[in-house]
């Protein structure tokens, strides 16, 4: 729990059976520290306990989705990798909940953040979203599954130039590739994500529960070792070279770079 004087990472707003969850960085851009990590897994454990939730809305706070992992935290202490996330057994982003996650993807989502991305059961993004894979030129693996699920989503060839390259891919762009499912204006993203949200409330919470069990369970041996495959590589790869030093020497250079693109 964070302190009185400290916000939280993640915030939950409640309307009804819908409820809301927002990345809390915005300053900055929702980077994925090892506090809000733990925080956005608590936070969706919780909600999948609560009988009154019936589906989750998923946005960022400010102008960013998720920027992915905090490159100041990963550069110096290497805690929100290492803490956090794949090295602390973590194989997602959170645990699947028997409840559907939307996302409202309000503005870019990169590395980490495209994962939480790829983990939600569909997305719809304003006219501001970007998505981009620079896991790569950070120097570390990818260990959410990204590997499976992005191929998943936009083919494998588009995946490949996504993850070498590190391009940002545009909201129109991802629209075509398949990465989401509509195009809003930003003031209407909130709006829209909600209203979906409330039709998918409106079902038996069972019903929805055996659609998304089908989904899931149908690809889920293959999910489940693409995932061990990549989480037991990352974990490797991050004995082997990773060193906070090295991703401190990396991070404005990316930095820049997403903001030239932005």
């Amino acid at each position: 729990m964070s302190s009185t004087n400290t916000p939280a990472c993640v915030l939950v707003k409640h309307d009804g059976a819908v409820a809301t969850v927002t990345l809390n960085r915005p300053r900055q851009r929702n980077a994925l520290d090892s506090r809000l990590i733990t925080e956005l897994s608590t936070t969706m454990a919780r909600l999948t306990e609560d009988a009154r939730v019936r589906a989750i809305v998923l946005t960022g706070a400010g102008t960013a989705f998720c920027a992915g992992l905090d490159l100041r935290e990963l550069g110096d202490t290497g805690e929100n990798m290492r803490s956090a996330g794949p090295s602390a057994g973590d194989h997602g982003p959170w645990h699947r909940p028997g409840k559907p996650v939307i996302g409202a993807v309000n503005g870019p989502a990169v590395t980490g953040g495209l994962e939480i991305v790829l983990h939600c059961d569909f997305v719809i993004a304003s006219e501001a979203a970007r998505f981009g894979d620079t896991h790569a030129r950070v120097g570390v693996l990818p260990g959410w599954g990204l590997s499976y699920l992005l191929p998943q989503a936009v083919g494998v060839r588009r995946a490949r130039e996504m993850s070498l390259t590190g391009r940002l891919v545009g909201a129109h762009e991802a629209l075509a590739w398949g990465l989401v499912n509509r195009i809003v204006a930003g003031e209407e993203l909130l709006a829209t994500a909600r209203e979906a949200a409330r039709q998918i409330a409106e079902l038996d919470p069972e019903i929805a529960a055996e659609h998304l069990a089908l989904y899931r369970d149908n690809a889920a041996s293959t999910l489940a070792e693409a995932v061990e495959r990549e989480s037991t590589r990352s974990l490797a790869w991050a004995e082997r070279m990773f060193r906070p030093e090295d991703v401190a020497a990396r991070a404005d250079a990316v930095i820049e770079r997403g903001r030239a693109q932005s």
